[in-house]
């Protein structure tokens, strides 16, 4: 199937999740994720009408954005693990970050940022998953990290952003995912009395993005139902 006829396929059901949520359809941003696929499937994306686009890797988008990077009105933001050796090339590649996850990764980031004149929005990674392979802050030292980010001044934490443990039953990830969801939804909610800018939480994927948006997703990032399975790169890029 065509991305086009794909992505009317995931905007009915989030509007169904809107309507079941008492939410409307403009709260739910939907992110293109594009890792491991090719500059030809973003151009498909952008012209089926998406305009936000998620990679992983820095050197993987820095290939794909000399094809890509200047398409009108496209935002491309990194949501995959940030090297610190890599922060400088993603500040200037990326409109956002939404994977930063320590004090160090943001303090260079801030530096990075400073020096090309640039604000840059981020997301606080929160690793709610006991998972190995998943990244982000423990819950616990989330408070530290969001006072420290308070001087950062070329930053702008604008939310949070979390991915839940694989689910045991992939016909039953969104309820599986649904708790994951709704702790990172108080997380953000306890930090905005202190935090006023910190609306946006971005969770949910192509396997449970409908509980997502009913726990209070405000950006879902499809990548799978969007451009089917992902080609791996020969010599992908850390």
């Amino acid at each position: 199937m065509s991305i086009a006829t794909n992505l009317a396929c995931i905007r009915e059901e989030i509007a169904g999740a809107c309507r079941r949520a008492g939410r409307a359809e403009s709260e739910v941003a939907l992110m293109a994720v594009s890792k491991m696929h090719p500059a030809a499937s973003i151009l498909e994306a952008y012209a089926a009408g998406l305009r936000v686009f998620g990679e992983n890797r820095v050197q993987e988008w820095q290939e794909k954005s000399v094809v890509v990077g200047q398409l009108d009105g496209a935002e491309f933001h990194l949501i995959g693990a940030l090297q610190s050796n890599k922060t400088a090339r993603a500040a200037e590649l990326f409109d956002a970050i939404d994977s930063v996850d320590s004090l160090k990764i943001a303090a260079r980031l801030n530096a990075a940022a400073l020096a090309l004149g640039r604000r840059l929005p981020i997301l606080v990674e929160v690793k709610l998953s006991h998972e190995e392979t998943k990244h982000g802050i423990a819950p616990a030292e989330l408070p530290a990290l969001l006072a420290a980010l308070a001087p950062l001044e070329a930053l702008i934490p604008v939310g949070m952003m979390t991915v839940p443990p694989w689910p045991a039953d992939v016909a039953n990830a969104g309820e599986e995912a649904r708790p994951y969801f709704r702790e990172l939804r108080r997380l953000r909610d306890a930090s905005l009395a202190a935090y006023p800018g910190l609306t946006q939480l971005s969770m949910g994927m192509s396997n449970d993005f409908s509980a997502a948006i009913e726990e209070g997703s405000t950006c879902v990032r499809i990548g799978t139902a969007l451009f089917g399975s992902r080609i791996p790169a020969s010599n992908p890029a850390p």
